[in-house]
């Protein structure tokens, strides 16, 4: 199966594939024409990768569970290193996520501020009169 072929299987694009290789996760062979050949299991494992992407982890994560990316990840009980490493990525996750509040608050405090400053500058615009043609 060719690169463009795996890409329509597993729903990713050959530039995803290719660095899935480079990072080691899956394997080709080239064709006598330089092109990548997978075999039809990489399916299968392109899916579990992406899976393991969908929920947070990322590909040094993935890694970690190499030896099962050809089963069936979804259904398969973790074992308590896959456990370890979720919990791990939820706890960066977490201070992310809690950085990324602290800057929406510093933010919108700073906007609620200069918002009232130019509202307290402006004059009540009951009291102008605007000239008219």
């Amino acid at each position: 199966m060719r690169i463009g072929e795996l890409a329509r299987a597993t729903g990713t694009t050959a530039r995803a594939l290719r660095h899935y290789e480079d990072e080691g996760l899956i394997t080709s062979r080239r064709a006598p024409n330089g092109y990548r050949v997978y075999a039809e299991d990489v399916v299968v494992r392109v899916r579990n990768i992406r899976h393991l992407l969908a929920a947070g982890l990322t590909l040094a994560d993935v890694r970690a569970f190499l030896p099962c990316l050809d089963g069936d990840v979804v259904a398969t009980p973790p074992s308590d290193r896959g456990i370890q490493i979720a919990l791990d990525r939820l706890a960066v996750l977490n201070e992310r996520i809690a950085v990324q509040i602290e800057a929406r608050d510093r933010l919108a405090a700073t906007l609620r501020r200069v918002t009232w400053e130019r509202s307290a500058q402006s004059p009540d615009p009951r009291s102008t009169v605007t000239a008219t043609r």
